[in-house]
């Protein structure tokens, strides 16, 4: 095997594994998916995969990158909703972190053992969405669905990417 090969290979599965540990808290969890979608990118190129899969890596790194940037940013400024000030609809500047996310898990070139983990993550977060509901604190809806949703988009992905390969 030759060194790039294996380069590949390695940042590949850092990669893989630092975004489905970032997954599960996609708070904290962005200092892993930022640098573990860029390892993606990065071992598509040394890998000399084709040019439509290192080019959708490459956007779900920059997808990555913009989500995980409003994220921190909106943190800083106190979040949105509640107290805040900030209405709701800036959470919307967080879908591009949850599309990148996605992206990564089921995108052209995703590694099998990637889908298979993926479908754990949207496990994950279908179960947090029924936890929020069942819990006994007022309750933001949109936020509750937003969560769902990723859940069945990554389970459902994760899966057409298995029965595809």
């Amino acid at each position: 095997m030759k060194t790039r090969e294996l380069w590949s290979k390695i940042l590949t599965i850092v990669g893989g594994i630092a975004m489905l540990v970032g997954g599960l808290d996609p708070m904290e969890g962005s200092l892993l998916i930022l640098p573990g979608s860029g390892l993606l990118a990065v071992g598509a190129y040394l890998g000399q995969m084709e040019r439509c899969v290192i080019a959708s890596r490459v956007w779900a790194f920059i997808l990555v990158a913009i989500g995980v940037a409003a994220l921190w940013g909106l943190s800083m400024a106190g979040g949105f909703g509640g107290a805040s000030g900030r209405s709701n609809w800036w959470s919307l500047l967080l879908l591009p972190l949850l599309i990148g996310w996605n992206m990564t898990l089921w995108g052209p070139g995703s590694p099998r053992w990637l889908a298979w983990l993926g479908i754990g993550n949207g496990l994950w977060f279908l179960t947090l969405a029924g936890l929020i509901l069942k819990g006994k604190g007022p309750q933001n809806l949109v936020f509750v669905g937003v969560i769902a949703a990723v859940g069945l988009v990554a389970l459902a992905g994760c899966l057409y990417r298995l029965k595809k390969q």
